[in-house]
């Protein structure tokens, strides 16, 4: 028998825990109603998806310190589904997509049981950033009209975005007014260098400001009245709509199309960008931890893709690893994943019972936190940030972009891609090595040397992390000996820098590096070999 003394329960990091799962929870909230509505769900599948995602996905062992719940990435992909499955139907639109979402829920599973979840990893950042601004553009097109109280008549994005000016001609000034307020909230109060005053969410003051406004127009009750010559119509179409209780919220699939052309698309389209993007917030999140724990990436997964499947089961939207609402939960101290578990339980307990405060939420104020974040995905920073980096990374950064502005995220991802293929032929890359690179390496003491043979390039990232193991504490220094590499593109260069912030103790050292010509003055540019 040990005499080992246990040691006590570590109330502290359940405090800790409890209290940054009330402030994501309170982040989260109307953002899980924004989502939904910009998607095409209910207003309460947002909720009823954060909650599988805090109660369910935690014990079955989500990454430390992610939030899982829908996030705006997943938007495009989901109003899309709705709009298209259902053919001018709504309520048909919105139980096929959810029977999209049960079966890309089980190919993430399936991905999960093979360990493929680091895949994403392998993506091109440029490609991500590119897709994530082309989200940003089109929930701004979309969620303008919204927040000015105005149904537009065009339906793509560019049209809808050319639509806006028409619609602040005629938008209804009270609607707009809580919409501005909203805005102006979540821009000013970051930026007050007050006491604890950045510890107070944004949305939640604008839900506070906003509420009462709802009230005093009266938006409870259909009526008009005339402002500058003009007559508006006010009235509870404006407000958030939700069913009388949970339980009548839930809502199960319907399979009848789901094995046609169209709902394949957008079955590929959850599961791949989906676990893309959750991949990505697990890994920030571990460079994030003090601690430099790693995920497991592929158990993350396997939990993330059950919560999907409970989720659309039940008539939820679709969850990942939310990046915003996690960085949220580190900042507010969060020590365990039981964070999510406890903004799971707040959510739950919010909407069971006090679900006639949420109907009281004007729209126009969770699209004006949509539109607020559709302009930081497609911020003018992330434009000159793929500049700064190379040329090539622009190119591939507009590809992208405007390839899913005038298609879908699908073809503009699949764009981005071929791009960056043509580009890496061009530059004499083997397809051999495309699909292929050797990497071997050695431990001599406590620095480990890892070879990267023909093209340091995104096919080389997996060979190496299977080649370096687990970089435990008595290692010191991480060498990549890329002396006998053609390429070292920015997809290589940036992962592996994301990976070695994960390290406990170890330094990362590129060797032969400098011996290629950079695409740019960026630490992390693409670089290659130029004969001499």
């Amino acid at each position: 028998m040990s005499n080992q003394v246990s040691s006590p329960p570590m109330r502290g990091s359940i405090a800790d825990d409890l209290r940054a799962g009330f402030i994501v929870f309170l982040i989260a909230l109307p953002l899980c109603l924004g989502i939904s509505i910009a998607s095409g769900f209910p207003p309460v599948a947002g909720v009823l998806t954060a909650i599988v995602g805090g109660l369910v996905v935690t014990p079955l062992g989500s990454a430390r310190f992610t939030i899982k719940g829908p996030a705006a990435g997943l938007i495009v992909i989901a109003i899309g589904a709705v709009t298209e499955l259902g053919q001018g139907d709504g309520t048909l639109g919105y139980r096929r997509a959810l029977a999209v979402g049960v079966v890309a829920a089980v190919i993430q599973i399936v991905f999960a049981l093979l360990k493929a979840a680091s895949v994403g990893v392998a993506i091109a950042p440029s490609v991500v950033h590119g897709m994530l601004a082309a989200i940003g553009v089109i929930i701004v097109s979309k969620q303008s009209h919204t927040m000015m109280g105005v149904v537009p008549s065009a339906k793509g994005p560019l049209p809808l975005l050319a639509e806006i000016p028409h619609s602040l001609m005629n938008a209804n000034p009270e609607i707009f007014l809580m919409g501005i307020v909203a805005i102006a909230v979540l821009i000013i109060l970051p930026r007050l260098k007050l006491p604890g005053i950045r510890k107070v969410p944004p949305a939640i003051v604008a839900l506070a400001l906003t509420i009462p406004m709802g009230l005093w127009f009266d938006m409870e009750h259909v009526h008009h009245y005339h402002m500058l010559s003009h007559d508006y119509q006010i009235g509870p179409q404006f407000l958030v709509q939700l069913p009388a209780s949970l339980l009548n919220a839930v809502t199960f699939p319907l399979f009848d199309v789901v094995w046609s052309p169209a709902s394949l698309k957008y079955i590929v389209m959850f599961a791949l960008i989906g676990t893309i993007e959750s991949t990505l917030s697990a890994l920030a999140a571990d460079a994030l931890d003090p601690e430099r724990r790693r995920s497991n990436l592929n158990r993350d997964l396997l939990a993330l893709g059950v919560g999907n499947l409970i989720a659309s089961f039940i008539g939820g939207l679709p969850m990942i690893s939310e990046i915003v609402r996690t960085k949220a939960n580190l900042d507010a101290g969060a020590k365990t994943n039981k964070s999510n578990l406890f903004h799971g339980a707040f959510l739950l307990l919010f909407v069971a019972f006090a679900p006639g405060l949420l109907h009281e939420i004007p729209l126009a104020v969770l699209a004006a936190m949509l539109v607020f974040t559709g302009f930081r995905l497609a911020s003018p920073t992330q434009f000159h940030h793929a500049k700064n980096i190379g040329i090539d990374q622009l190119i591939m950064f507009l590809v992208t972009l405007v390839t899913t502005l005038a298609t879908d995220l699908l073809v503009g991802i699949a764009a981005g891609l071929t791009f960056k293929i043509g580009l890496h032929v061009y530059r004499g890359v083997s397809l051999k090595s495309l699909l292929k690179s050797r990497v071997t390496a050695e431990r001599h003491g406590d620095v480990v040397t890892a070879k990267v043979e023909g093209a340091a390039i995104f096919s080389a990232l997996l060979p190496l992390q299977r080649a370096l193991g687990n970089v435990d504490q008595s290692i010191t220094e991480v060498v990549i000996d890329l002396s006998g590499s053609s390429i070292a593109d920015h997809t290589f260069l940036s992962r592996v820098d994301a990976m070695s912030r994960e390290w406990p103790n170890a330094r990362l050292v590129f060797k032969g590096l400098d011996e290629m010509k950079a695409a740019s003055s960026h630490p992390l540019a693409s670089r290659r070999r130029v004969a001499t």
